[in-house]
């Protein structure tokens, strides 16, 4: 191409690597990406993927960790087609530490596994090669500190224990307990610095995409009147019947909300003006209702041309509260987040209704985070994306081995040796 004077650009040189690929050429498509460098054209994660794979598929793990490198280097996250082929060849070719590692980047950057991925992990836990990798001793303390500095959850200490695992799927209770290793789950905390940069961020992105005027009055006025132990996405809660817009019932979930809070104050309810002013509301007991809201300073009517999601999103986010809404925020609004901070704000705030016979009732967040996790004694359980369906239980992975050298042991013994 450089030859021929022709100004090539990032789908050209990846295009010719998947050309390269398609003939079982993953040397050529790795020089091909390195031809695109040279030349000053940023690669994207597209631009990997005919290497990557096709050293992956051949099984030539040492070079597709020389692309996976290259791609740390240049800012590009692996997702989890790139991670699950990673991790298939390093569990091929015995690479245990390499499996370590990929197993938490799927930990930090995805939290859940695909079907297909988890066979992949469960090949490994259930070989030969890995009932032989481990540690029979090792540092409490700095396993202990792991878990610390991590938030929980993890430790990153390597494989701890020795023998054959015990491997088998399983769903966990909602107190997060693995009914076959008797393991209880990690609420992981996050960092309450994380939630201020992500607020600071939100700020930023809400006033460029709505009137900067309107959102920075939003800012003051909540200033004035929180923080609230809870925010609600009126609209998405008074629609969820999917038909017409309903005051009674988004003042019932209103309702549990505040028994539960510990200030016992109504929550913030976000509405559009237009619901406020128009149609239902102008329904005389719907009417005192919207009043009652208002002189409580729990109602913010936004204003016209604006999106009610940046709203309750940022007043959720910037009172470290609960956030009632269905809306699972997959659209392009929050996908222009771009962090892997959102996912984990949204499980251990994201408050949900379920409707049935009896009315409407709301859905507390999980006591545990579903994410993968390490636990202190070695043991390991990998959940599975599962759909919005809540009522469906999740299926999780939860390989383990015997406690007679576990941490639990060791540190039950060193807690008493403390106290004496």
């Amino acid at each position: 191409m450089l030859n021929d004077r022709v100004q090539p650009n990032e789908a050209t040189f990846t295009n010719a690597a998947r050309l390269a690929a398609a003939n079982e050429d993953p040397d050529m498509a790795f020089e091909l990406l390195k031809q695109m460098k040279n030349v000053a054209i940023a690669p994207k994660l597209r631009s990997y993927e005919p290497a990557l794979f096709g050293f992956c598929k051949r099984g030539d793990a040492e070079k597709a960790y020389l692309v996976d490198a290259d791609m740390v280097e240049s800012g590009i996250v692996a997702e989890e087609p790139e991670l699950s082929a990673l991790l298939e060849v390093s569990v091929n070719a015995k690479k245990e530490d390499k499996v370590y590692d990929i197993l938490h980047r799927l930990r930090s950057t995805l939290r859940q596994v695909s079907e297909s991925t988890l066979g992949i992990v469960e090949d490994w836990f259930n070989s030969e090669y890995a009932a032989k990798i481990g540690k029979e001793k090792w540092d409490v303390k700095k396993v202990r500190e792991g878990i610390a500095q991590g938030g929980g959850g993890w430790h990153g200490q390597g494989w701890l224990g020795s023998g054959r695992w015990k491997v088998a799927n399983t769903q966990v209770n909602e107190d997060g307990v693995c009914p076959l290793c008797g393991e209880k789950l990690v609420s992981i905390d996050i960092d309450p610095k994380e939630t201020e940069n992500f607020a600071a961020s939100l700020s930023k992105l809400a006033c460029q995409k709505e009137a900067k005027a309107n959102f920075v009055h939003f800012q003051t006025w909540l200033e004035q009147h929180g923080p609230f132990d809870a925010v609600v996405d009126g609209a998405n809660v008074g629609l969820a019947n999917g038909h017409n817009f309903s005051f009674s019932q988004l003042n019932t979930v209103v309702e549990q909300l505040r028994q539960i809070s510990p200030s016992k104050r109504l929550p913030l309810i976000i509405l559009h003006i237009s619901r406020v002013r128009g149609g239902p509301a102008q329904n005389p007991k719907n009417m005192r209702l919207i009043e009652n809201w208002k002189k409580n300073g729990a109602l913010y009517a936004t204003p016209q041309g604006s999106n009610d999601d940046w709203y309750w999103l940022y007043a959720a986010v910037s009172c470290k509260c609960l956030l009632l809404t269905n809306d699972e925020m997959r659209d392009h609004l929050f996908q222009l987040l771009g962090s892997n901070f959102f996912p984990r704000w949204k499980e251990k705030h994201q408050v949900r209704t379920s409707a049935s016979t009896c009315g409407h009732s709301i859905i507390m967040p999980p006591r545990y985070s579903i994410v993968i996790q390490e636990s202190a004694n070695g043991s390991w359980h990998v959940p599975t994306v599962t759909t919005d369906d809540h009522e469906i239980p999740r299926k999780w992975l939860c390989a383990t081995r015997s406690r007679k050298d576990s941490l639990h042991n060791l540190w039950t013994s060193s807690s008493k040796s403390d106290c004496t």
